[in-house]
């Protein structure tokens, strides 16, 4: 009884899923295709950390690294040198005190004299060393030469010629002399040689090998010489461009001679411990005066500007 009933309901089955087939392919009914419609989440700008970081450490990445047999290069804490010029001066000049003050003819002008003759034996060995690579050099013609060097990159500085500055001043004296000029206007004229330059101290070091020479010259010029800087709103800082003033410097000029492309340039500057300090430099500061109402003008209100009182400073 029970496998006839199965068996009759299957044949209705069969009956009933091919009548519904003729019946769709008469009426030509299709359904759609399955797709996937991209939908873009919400962008996350904090990314957690993974589980588990904490506990790691720089060791266990790099031995886990060498185990898989990645190559890790090490890391060297570098600083870029530059060979073209010195980091400095070799056995710098001191200036004696009272110079271009004392006569050759009084007692400690005799002093320093007969000083300055002693200490020239390293001096005279050097100058042979920088004849050996510059034959052009002679202690009689090279001041000349440095004056005018002087003169062009103090011109190339106030014009703001960095080009020309580069090529009259080694790497490390151009950035003492442009710090602080940003957004200032400087007049610099240099009038006449109040005494002829000449060459005071010569030295010639080696760097980085022992080979590798570099001729130091200290070059002594006294001459007369105005200056003015401007900040940015016209309003005076420093100086006069009237005002001459007699100026006494110790320019230290180097070369590397190793390098047949080599010329002179200017290194650095020598003050001596002696030297007046420097005035100070008039700054443009804003002093806060009465609201004004409007149609009101400051000048008809006869205002006194208070002066600031004196302040000493100390360093």
């Amino acid at each position: 009884m029970a496998m006839s009933m199965r068996r009759t309901f299957l044949h209705l089955h069969r009956i009933t899923s091919s009548t519904l087939k003729n019946a769709e392919a008469s009426l030509e009914v299709s359904y759609p295709l399955p797709f996937v419609v991209p939908v873009r989440t919400k962008k996350r700008y904090f990314i957690p950390p993974a589980v588990g970081l904490k506990g790691k450490n720089q060791g266990d990445q790099e031995a886990k690294a060498r185990a898989a047999g990645i190559v890790i290069r090490q890391q060297y804490m570098e600083r870029a040198i530059n060979i073209a010029c010195t980091a400095g001066v070799f056995d710098p000049y001191i200036p004696p005190e009272g110079d271009a003050r004392l006569s050759s003819l009084s007692k400690e002008g005799l002093k320093q004299r007969t000083e300055q003759i002693r200490q020239s034996a390293a001096s005279q060995l050097a100058i042979r060393k920088i004849k050996e690579h510059d034959s052009e050099f002679t202690t009689k013609g090279f001041p000349e030469r440095a004056q005018d060097i002087f003169i062009q990159a103090h011109n190339a500085l106030t014009q703001f010629d960095k080009q020309t500055l580069h090529s009259l001043v080694t790497e490390r004296c151009y950035p003492e002399m442009t710090r602080g000029n940003r957004s200032k206007t400087l007049r610099w004229r240099f009038l006449e040689s109040l005494e002829p330059p000449r060459v005071v101290h010569a030295r010639c070091p080696d760097m980085v090998s022992k080979g590798n020479l570099y001729g130091q010259v200290t070059l002594r010029m006294h001459s007369r010489q105005t200056l003015a800087v401007y900040d940015r709103f016209g309003r005076l800082m420093f100086g006069s461009e009237e005002e001459a003033r007699d100026v006494l410097e110790y320019l230290v000029l180097e070369r590397h001679l190793v390098n047949p492309y080599g010329r002179w340039r200017l290194h650095a500057k020598i003050v001596p411990s002696w030297a007046p300090a420097k005035d100070p430099i008039v700054k443009t500061v804003m002093i806060p005066g009465p609201e004004l109402k409007p149609g009101e003008e400051f000048e008809a209100l006869n205002y006194d500007v208070p002066t600031p009182a004196a302040v000493q400073w100390h360093k």
